[in-house]
């Protein structure tokens, strides 16, 4: 009797711990393991184009391009916006981008830019034409200002009238992440479209304006 017992007690499941709530999990950073805040600093991984999350001192060392023999750079904080910027309709259809937001960035290890726009599936990367690239955006004040790999281009047009921000390469993953979790149905709900509206006033009110090309120099 009691080596049954003590053979049920033992084939018995063992009790399983609730999941931490996301929001009551630590985060550590990905190259020194401190804990880190939940606002942190990230870098980006050049081989495999991935975000790491990381303490301020560890992105530190990575804000040198070629820093960590290259395979990785801190990305930056600022945010720029051109008041003079404009894109005519014909613009964004060259683009062919099928919905009405998207981000670019010029990737150093393929040597060439990349769109995608954010989807319920995650970052979609849509097919970019170089001329349409080089004669409309790409030839922009603000596509000159953008560091390679670690900033990006956000563009998004609302009743046909186009807004572009330079942005850190990470808050365009934050924009795909919100519409992952929050999009319903085909077309996104309003809920979903509120938080857009919002991520974009918050983002378009840090950001700082380049002074008009007269002044420049």
């Amino acid at each position: 009797m009691t080596d049954g017992l003590a053979l049920r007690r033992l084939l018995r499941p063992k009790p399983v711990a609730p999941p931490v709530p996301a929001q009551q999990r630590e985060e550590h950073c990905e190259m020194c393991s401190e804990r880190i805040p939940d606002v942190h600093s990230h870098v980006v991984h050049l081989e495999n184009r991935s975000l790491l999350c990381t303490c301020r001192p560890c992105a530190l060392l990575f804000t040198e391009r070629g820093a960590g023999r290259g395979r990785y750079r801190a990305v930056p904080t600022r945010y720029l916006r051109d008041p003079s910027f404009t894109m005519a309709e014909t613009e964004w259809d060259a683009l062919q981008i099928p919905v009405r937001m998207a981000f670019f960035f010029h990737n150093s290890d393929l040597e060439r830019p990349l769109a995608f726009y954010p989807s319920p599936a995650g970052a979609t990367e849509s097919l970019l034409p170089m001329d349409a690239w080089k004669e409309g955006l790409g030839g922009t004040r603000l596509a000159a200002e953008m560091e390679f790999d670690v900033e990006a281009l956000l563009l998004r047009q609302v009743g046909g009238v186009s807004d572009c921000l330079l942005v850190p390469i990470d808050i365009c993953y934050e924009l795909v992440g919100l519409v992952r979790v929050h999009w319903k149905g085909f077309d996104g709900g309003s809920e979903a479209w509120e938080r857009i509206d919002a991520f974009f006033a918050d983002i378009g009110d840090r950001a700082r304006e380049l002074p008009p090309p007269e002044q420049e120099g």
